[in-house]
């Protein structure tokens, strides 16, 4: 049960602590063992995957202090004291300070065991509990960040929930507009990264030479115009999460530095050979098919797969309009505060000629469409002042709801595509610009008929 556990045992004395780990290896238990406090420490964090088993004597700093430091590291984290027959005093002390048990010597390998592996089911429980809560906030957090109720942005949020606090990088494909920042955001906050930058660089916002300088920083002297020493992007995100964006737009010798990083977590800056570590999680986004431009020759494969172990595919917004009610009235709400204005009415009619608009800027059209409506520039909003369609103009009804008259539009929409098309579900997707599998959802949905 507690296989994928550690014991941490820190121990001076080679002889006993070489009989601690026979015992707790043949239990079937994972160990690492270190000969002091100042060993220890540096394996030790927040959420550590273990318990600790320590000596009270130890040649520098005891086992109470270390004791009291994985209390003030992990308030969940079992610590347990081994002490001498003489040390009861301290013993009680070190309950005091945090301990979850004391092992008074001599003992038997029986008694070690035993004491162990109850605190690492306590601790398993522990890290079982915090992961949950953690689920259960970012659900929320989530939900809150990247907004829709379609199928295609429920799979992304899902997809977002299971990796964002793994240290694997990622990919996000989208065409623009669609909300690739947000969701690298996304990643970022629901991450244990979130209290550390968030470092986002367009890599087609650059020239060649200047990319080079902004990723990988540079040396006083690298270079003419270098006076002094430059962090670079990755550098300054470590320990948190590097968002590059048109990453199609990288030039190939930068691709290759790229991925030594990836590959290596080291970064060299331009005028040095020395390699600085560095902890960062790359997200990167792309709106091109990034095999297809590898087999071109104007993209690397090898990056390519370095970085999609993890794609998350973002829909236009032509392919869930069945989000732009909510869209509409979140970005509203956002603009209303921002500009200190009310937030407008947007009429049924009027939310059906938006749902018809083709939206080639995507969410970030919309969002931009929202503050025009709050500010009042109805030139700026797309098919507001043209004439309703036929099929809208019939499904006029004062007395349904807002998703029913959206449903109905839509229905109304595709019912008569597929009239147009004979029929023909191929046709009818590539002449709505939806995937045939996202049309065949919405013809089952709304019980209409087509044909292969």
């Amino acid at each position: 049960m507690n296989a994928e556990l550690t014991v941490l045992l820190v121990e001076d004395d080679l002889h006993m602590q070489i009989a601690c780990v026979q015992a707790l290896q043949l239990a079937g238990l994972a160990v690492q063992a270190v000969g002091s406090a100042e060993e220890a420490l540096p394996r030790l964090e927040a959420g550590f995957p273990g318990v600790v088993v320590t000596d009270m004597r130890l040649p520098r700093a005891d086992g109470l202090s270390l004791v009291r430091r994985c209390r003030e590291l992990d308030a969940g984290l079992p610590a347990i004291m081994i002490t001498g027959h003489g040390d009861v005093s301290l013993a009680v002390e070190a309950m005091r300070s945090g301990a979850y048990d004391f092992i008074t010597k001599p003992f038997s390998p029986e008694q070690l065991v035993e004491v162990v592996k109850r605190a690492l089911e306590k601790r398993a429980l522990t890290l079982e509990v915090a992961s949950l809560r953690r689920a259960l906030q970012g659900r929320s957090e989530v939900e809150a960040r990247i907004v829709g109720r379609s199928p295609q942005i429920e799979r992304v949020r899902r997809l977002v929930s299971d990796v964002a606090d793994s240290p694997v990088d990622v990919l996000i494909r989208g065409e623009t507009g669609t909300g690739k920042e947000v969701v690298a955001q996304a990643l970022h906050a629901l991450s244990q990264r979130r209290g550390a930058p968030f470092v986002a660089l367009n890599c087609g916002g650059l020239p060649d030479n200047l990319l080079d300088s902004e990723l990988f920083g540079h040396e006083a002297g690298a270079f003419t115009g270098a006076q002094r020493r430059r962090i670079g992007k990755i550098e300054h995100a470590s320990g948190g999460t590097l968002f590059l964006d048109e990453l199609e737009s990288m030039p190939l010798g930068v691709q290759v530095k790229l991925l030594r990083v990836l590959q290596e977590r080291v970064v060299e800056r331009l005028g040095s050979n020395a390699p600085q570590p560095v902890d960062v999680r790359v997200v990167a986004a792309t709106k091109d098919d990034l095999l297809l431009r590898a087999r071109q020759g104007s993209f690397r494969a090898d990056l390519v797969y370095r970085l999609n172990v993890v794609t998350i595919e973002l829909p236009p917004l032509r392919e869930r309009r069945e989000d732009i009610p909510l869209l509409l009235e979140h970005f509203m709400l956002l603009a209303a505060s921002r500009y200190g204005r009310p937030q407008p009415e947007v009429t049924t009619q009027q939310l059906h000629r938006l749902m018809a608009h083709d939206w080639p800027g995507n969410v970030r059209e919309l969002r931009n469409v929202a503050d025009c409506l709050v500010l009042g520039v109805r030139a700026s909003v797309p098919g507001l002042d043209a004439a309703a369609p036929a099929a809208v103009a019939e499904g006029e009804n004062g007395g349904v709801s807002l998703v029913e008259s959206v449903e109905g539009y839509e229905r109304s929409l595709i019912r008569a595509e597929l009239q147009r098309q004979g029929g023909n579900i191929a046709r009818s997707a590539k002449a709505l610009r939806i995937p045939k599998t996202t049309l065949n959802d919405k013809i089952r949905k709304y019980g209409l008929q087509g044909s292969e």
